[in-house]
């Protein structure tokens, strides 16, 4: 065993040996059969994003100068403001100035909501949209307020029960009155309707209506009785005197200027001046 051994050293020896004098004694690595050079797409990595990136910058640049024309065409000075819809007491031509007025942007820059804002607050537009529409006009939808009441001496109802306060005219004189707290319009609107379904089997109308602060109502008829009916059991009482009216108070209705119905077991009749009470009864 020791022999192979010696004989494998005298081996090494001896290729040594025979080595040219001076060379190096570092074995050459051989290149491996299966190694091919770098893939290109490896090798230009960074090519790819770069292009990327200035046709990003030159696409970028192009939109810009294209479009400051185009914004210049958008963004031109209003020179029409238009009211669309049906007004039979908007003045539209009076809105639309008024609009205009306040115009300092382009059609592009203009705050719409700012010009809503502006429409809502006359008192006959119950609803606005504002639409631009280009090159240069800004077109404002309103639907008007329609009123269905008078509220006190200057205020109008719509058929919500919202109030609205106009220039009243002379036209308004006919509308029912409703009056009472702001904030119980729509409380007394709604007991409008109702009375007025109940007044209507004997044939009247209810023309005026008060809510008191206390919680007390009185009515008017269109034939011009006063009815005070106070706070509690309305329903009731008023059915009594729909009774009473009709079977004794419908013959002297012109007589008439006040019924109290807040009693239990009957009514208060106040005549107009002139009357014989004694003839009344």
């Amino acid at each position: 065993m020791n022999w192979f051994w010696r004989r494998d050293d005298e081996l090494d020896e001896a290729e040594a040996d025979s080595s040219p004098r001076g060379a190096s004694r570092q074995p050459i690595p051989k290149r491996l059969e299966n190694e091919a050079d770098p893939d290109p797409a490896v090798r230009d990595w960074w090519w790819k994003p770069l292009w990327t990136c200035t046709a990003l910058v030159l696409f970028l640049g192009g939109l810009w100068s294209a479009s400051k024309p185009l914004w210049a065409w958008l963004d031109q000075p209003v020179e029409q403001v238009k009211i669309v819809g049906k007004a039979r007491h908007l003045d539209k031509q009076g809105l639309a100035d008024s609009v205009a007025a306040n115009l300092e942007l382009g059609l592009l820059q203009t705050d719409i909501e700012m010009v809503k804002t502006q429409v809502l607050d006359h008192p006959w537009v119950r609803s606005a949209q504002i639409i631009r529409d280009w090159p240069a006009t800004l077109e404002i939808h309103v639907e008007e307020e329609v009123p269905v009441a008078r509220w006190g001496e200057a205020g109008l109802l719509n058929h919500e029960g919202k109030i609205f306060w106009p220039e009243l005219k002379p036209e308004y004189v006919q509308l029912p009155r409703l009056s009472g707290a702001s904030e119980n319009t729509e409380q007394v609107m709604s007991q409008f309707h109702d009375l007025n379904q109940m007044f209507r089997r004997i044939g009247l109308k209810v023309v005026g209506l008060n809510y008191e602060a206390r919680g007390a109502w009185t009515l008017h008829l269109d034939n011009d009785i006063r009815v005070v009916i106070g706070r509690s059991a309305v329903n009731e009482r008023l059915e009594r005197f729909l009774t009473l009216y009709t079977r004794e108070l419908a013959a002297r209705a012109d007589e008439i200027e006040m019924v109290d119905i807040r009693y239990a077991n009957g009514v208060s009749v106040r005549w107009k001046p002139g009357v014989n009470e004694s003839d009344a009864g």
